[in-house]
């Protein structure tokens, strides 16, 4: 069976809303809105993730249900706070604890682990991720638990202001 990670970076956040002060409900901007449509069309018109791993922040939870409105998606997601505050190696335990029932696996996430996660899993190079970029990568392993460094290829990275309607 194989394998394939989606890295979605959440979209453009609104530092000057009137959010509270905590980091994590900071809302997204109306670029931002924009950006996360742009990318679930993108996700419509190639594969669908068969389950999403999400941060609880707030700009990631709206980035992931504004790209869903790009189609009538079906999937589990789990949140996990590891993807808000414990960098590429919480990222990569929630990975390895998929279920192995998943084939196409994506993470909503932050900087500067959407980008260090994507370096880390292809073995290296230069990888920026800009808010609401998507990377998809895919895994050279047989099982979940089997993902670290170097076990993938990049298969495509994507910036929404390229794919804007």
């Amino acid at each position: 069976m194989s394998h394939a990670l989606i890295v979605l970076r959440h979209s453009k956040s609104d530092w000057s809303a009137d959010y509270g002060g905590s980091d994590l409900e900071r809302p997204l901007a109306k670029r931002g809105r924009k950006a996360a449509r742009a990318a679930g069309r993108f996700l419509a018109a190639t594969e669908v993730p068969d389950s999403v791993i999400c941060s609880p922040a707030l700009r990631a939870k709206a980035t992931l249900a504004l790209a869903s409105e790009a189609r009538d998606w079906v999937w589990s997601v789990r949140e996990s706070g590891a993807l808000y505050d414990e960098g590429v190696e919480g990222l990569l335990g929630e990975v390895r604890r998929e279920p192995e029932s998943t084939r196409l696996l994506m993470v909503v996430g932050h900087e500067p682990t959407c980008s260090e996660a994507v370096r880390f899993l292809i073995g290296g190079g230069v990888i920026r991720m800009p808010t609401a970029a998507l990377a998809r990568i895919d895994l050279l392993v047989d099982e979940w638990g089997e993902v670290g460094a170097g076990t993938g290829v990049l298969s495509w990275l994507v910036v929404p202001r390229v794919i804007w309607a």
